[in-house]
This record gives structure tokens, sequence and C-alpha cells, in this order.
């Protein structure tokens, strides 16, 4: 299985490069559906508990994440997105004011389901908010760089595969 996996990262990492900005197919059209187009991130606030032990606000500082779809379904919904740019996000307990910064800046092919369920092909950091025994890593806001995949159920659990990297709870940087 491990082998399958990596197979499949590796094709999705070279389906990426050639459809970056600057690369022969995203230059041509590639066959996408779109151009690229930004995709900024919303600021949030999650309650005591939620993720941290504490009420956490995370807001993009540097947002300049854009978007390409590639594929649609019929009803003209997406199927399979790619996603890159700079995102680096402020993180404050909103109890002591404390901050810190998250750099998740990745890049992610996103494969929709028809269920709501999705699979996300990362390459680089991004930050993940995980919910208590909702996922394969404890609650926390999470970035996770390197080369592994996501795999979210309709109701958002996460499954992370790492072929390599690391994990770190933002958590414990704002606590």
């Amino acid at each position: 299985m491990r082998f399958k996996m990596s197979v499949a990262v590796a094709s999705v990492v070279a389906a990426i490069a050639t459809a970056l900005p600057g690369s022969a197919s995203a230059a041509s059209g590639g066959g996408s559906h779109g151009a690229w187009e930004p995709d900024p991130q919303e600021a949030f606030e999650m309650p005591a508990g939620a993720r941290c032990d504490f009420a956490v606000r995370v807001e993009p500082i540097v947002d300049e994440v854009r978007k390409l779809t590639l594929a649609t379904y019929p009803d003209g919904s997406p199927r399979r997105e790619l996603f890159t740019g700079a995102l680096i996000d402020r993180v404050t307990n909103l109890e002591t004011g404390a901050t810190s910064t998250a750099d998740a800046s990745g890049t992610s092919l996103v494969v929709y389901g028809t269920d709501g369920s999705m699979t996300w092909y990362v390459t680089g950091p991004v930050l993940l908010g995980f919910r208590e025994n909702a996922g394969s890593l404890p609650k926390g806001l999470w970035i996770v760089d390197g080369q592994f995949v996501v795999e979210f159920t309709p109701t958002f659990e996460k499954t992370i595969t790492m072929l390599h990297g690391t994990t770190h709870n933002v958590c414990t940087d704002v606590d």
C-alpha cells in the first residue's frame, strides 16, 4: 500500500508541476476548465475547546492563494482543483492576546467526491484544524508540512497519510 500511495502522490506532483504558472501546460490552457483566480481565506474564530483549549482567531496576513479548476461535474461543481500561493496566518489566543504566525503556503490538488468527501494531495505546509476524536491527529490547529494526503469524510473528519514531513500544533505557540 505504501508503494501505491507513493506512486499516486508522485503522479499528482507531476500533474501539479505541469499546471503551475509558467509551465507549458498552464500557458496553453492544458485542458483546464478555467483560469487561475484568487481564493482568499476568510478570518475565523473558534471557541475555547473547539481546536485549542482557549478561544482562537486565525486571520491571513499574507494571502496570495489562487486556484485553478481542472475538472468539473456535469452540474458545474468542481471535481478537481489546484490551489497554490503564499498564505501566512496570524493565530491569536483570544484570552491572552498571544500571537504567532503560521506558514500555510503549500500546494494542493483537491479531488471532490459526490458525497461531500474530498482528498487533498499536498506538497508543503497547510494549516488544518482537528476536533476532538475527529481524525488522525489530536484536537488542535496543526501545521502539516511535507508530502502527504488528507482524506476528508463528508463530516470533515480527517485522515492524514504522511509520505514524509512534520506536524506541529500551533495551539502550543500561543498557549
